[in-house]
């Protein structure tokens, strides 16, 4: 019965919580609102989750948060300084093929939204099968380098979290 009611808790708890975010003032009504959309999305939703993802290793998880916190204010201080003082024609942007570890589509859009929300760089596509990232980055010459730096970030990381 409670399934059927909340059929993934966690989402109906994330929800909540970034709807009071968005309010940015507490409120019993938007409360009450929050309350509500966390159970109505994720049983409208959850025909379209057949499996869920499972996380076997919560500490991980912080780890990568942490991680990718860091990366983000890192490379925002980079791409500022990029576009700040570096001349445009010496700018080098590059495209690189990152093949992928991971199998679970859920630690591949984790994979995928990390690299986008580290600035200066963009996933701009996946491969048909699956198993492959194209990512743009704003200035880079070394594509191995690029390429090892997200499988050894990001990759290994997921693949322990969700594996």
């Amino acid at each position: 019965m409670l399934r059927k009611f909340l059929p993934h808790p966690g989402l109906s708890l994330l929800l909540i919580l970034v709807w009071l975010m968005l309010v940015n003032e507490f409120k019993w009504g938007s409360l009450v609102f929050a309350a509500i959309l966390a159970i109505i999305l994720p049983i409208l939703t959850a025909p379209y989750w057949p499996g869920r993802p499972i996380i076997r290793n919560w500490p991980a998880v912080a780890e990568y948060v942490l991680i990718v916190i860091w990366d983000i204010v890192k490379s925002n201080i980079t791409v500022a300084l990029i576009v700040l003082f570096k001349p445009a024609r010496d700018i080098t942007p590059l495209w690189v093929t990152v093949p992928l570890d991971v199998t679970s589509p859920e630690a591949i859009t984790v994979l995928a939204g990390t690299i986008t929300m580290t600035p200066g760089t963009v996933t701009a596509d996946i491969s048909a099968d699956g198993k492959a990232l194209l990512i743009h980055c704003l200035d880079a010459t070394d594509a191995d380098a690029v390429r090892d730096d997200i499988k050894a970030r990001y990759e290994a990381r997921l693949k322990r979290i969700f594996t």
